[in-house]
C-alpha cells in the first residue's frame, strides 16, 4: 500500500486543515475526534507518514503509545469515565477510515451506548470545551 499524501491526517499534519489539539510532541499528535464515538473522544497519530501498524516505524508506534498513555490519563482524570476503549484499525474491513495510522482513546460510561464510528459530526464548540478540561489535566502532568 503506498502512502496518500492527502489523506485527511496528513494535510492536518500540515496544517492545511484545522483541528481542535489536545497535546502535540516532536512525534505525535493528538487531537479531537470531530465525529466522536463518545464525550472526549481524542486521536493520536505520529508524524511518520504510514497508512497503517505494518508500515510504521517501530520508534513511531512507541512514540504513539507513550502520547496515548499520557493522553488517556489526561482524559480519565478531566472526565472520569468509568472505563476507556483504546483502538487502532487497519484496513477498511477493519474499520479504518482514514489511511494515516491512528489510536482512538474513547471513554465509556456504564450504561451510555458508543455512537457509530465515523457517522456523526460533533458540535466544534463542544469538542473545544472538552479539550480545554484534557489540556487542563495535561498542564498537570
Amino acid at each position: 500500500m503506498s502512502y496518500d499524501t492527502q489523506n485527511i491526517f496528513a494535510k492536518i499534519l500540515r496544517g492545511e486543515i484545522p483541528s481542535i489539539k489536545v497535546f502535540e510532541s516532536d512525534d505525535t499528535l493528538a487531537f479531537m475526534d470531530v465525529m466522536p464515538q463518545s464525550e472526549g473522544h481524542v486521536l493520536v497519530i505520529p508524524k511518520e507518514a504510514a497508512a497503517n501498524i505494518h508500515e510504521a516505524s517501530e520508534e513511531a508506534l512507541a512514540a504513539c503509545m507513550r502520547t496515548v498513555k499520557r493522553v488517556a490519563a489526561a482524559v480519565k482524570e478531566a472526565l472520569t469515565p468509568d472505563g476507556m476503549l483504546i483502538a487502532q484499525f487497519n484496513g477498511a474491513a477493519a474499520g479504518q477510515t482514514v489511511e494515516h495510522i491512528h489510536f482512538h482513546i474513547i471513554p465509556r460510561w456504564q450504561d451510555v451506548p458508543l455512537k457509530i464510528h465515523a457517522r456523526e459530526f460533533a458540535d466544534s464548540a463542544v469538542l473545544e470545551a472538552q479539550a480545554t478540561r484534557i489540556r487542563a489535566a495535561l498542564a498537570k502532568s
